[in-house]
């Protein structure tokens, strides 16, 4: 990523360069995507193709100003920390799913930097954290999204908890983008996968979060208080698209349900 591309990155997400690349930097960064750049997979649901590369990514998140998934938000996020300096890995995280515990190798993609401490960046997980978790730290962790605590595995691995609820287990071998193509091809294609069943577009706000699942908008406040509203009008759903997550699109998405 050249300096060009980073100082648009930033600007996509209201942030100057760095004077370092230190913790403090990494943590606003981490908050600031989260409140600008939707985790959302309409491109699946617009027909669109996603390819797992750097300029493509940035065309889609940067230039056209959207969103993505974990392969892609937090693919081009590391793209973006290594011009500043950062030492990244890219890590293959298992997804837990309740009952069905844990899913399989290279469901979702996270980061690891290291500064004097390991931290774990992730931007694409939608409910998460909205600051970078510290690896090493075996204590809880309170974040605005809830008290998080990491733990070895007798495996070597790292399981993540959220309030205490298994969120997903971290393989800690450095992977490369491409390794996660299958299971990106999965996520697109599969019936048996939540992002090919319906279109969703989430964002952090300043008082909690706002989501379209469908035609369904929903706000959440910190406190956990939601309201609803279902948008069957077009031209609604597609402004709604645009005031609350940036996103223009030219038509609305596919919103047939696919089931397993």
């Amino acid at each position: 990523m050249n300096e060009a591309s980073v100082t648009a990155y930033l600007e996509r997400i209201g942030l100057l360069h760095p004077d370092r690349p230190d913790a403090e930097y990494l943590r606003r960064l981490h908050g600031r995507h989260l409140h600008t750049v939707p985790f959302e997979n309409l491109s699946i649901h617009l027909g669109e193709d996603v390819p797992l590369d750097e300029d493509a990514l940035f065309d889609k998140i940067v230039t056209r100003r959207r969103g993505g998934y974990c392969y892609e938000v937090n693919g081009l996020l590391a793209s973006l920390l290594r011009a500043l300096g950062y030492r990244v890995s890219l890590l293959a995280v298992r997804v837990h799913g309740g009952d069905r515990g844990y899913g399989p190798p290279f469901d979702h993609l996270a980061l690891r930097v290291d500064l004097d401490e390991p931290w774990l960046v992730d931007v694409g997980f939608g409910r998460h954290t909205e600051f970078p978790l510290r690896l090493d730290d075996r204590g809880e962790q309170k974040d605005p999204g809830g008290v998080f605590r990491v733990e070895e595995t007798p495996d070597g691995d790292l399981d993540v908890y959220r309030d205490g609820i298994p969120a997903y287990r971290i393989e800690q071998r450095p992977r490369e983008l491409a390794d996660f193509t299958i299971a990106h091809g999965f996520q697109r294609f599969s019936p048996a996968s939540h992002f090919a069943r319906s279109p969703f577009c989430t964002i952090l706000t300043d008082t909690g979060m706002i989501t379209l699942a469908g035609r369904r908008l929903i706000t959440t406040t910190q406190g956990g208080v939601r309201s609803e509203e279902t948008l069957e009008d077009d031209a609604r759903l597609l402004a709604a698209y645009r005031t609350h997550f940036g996103v223009t699109l030219d038509r609305v998405p596919d919103h047939s349900q696919r089931a397993d």
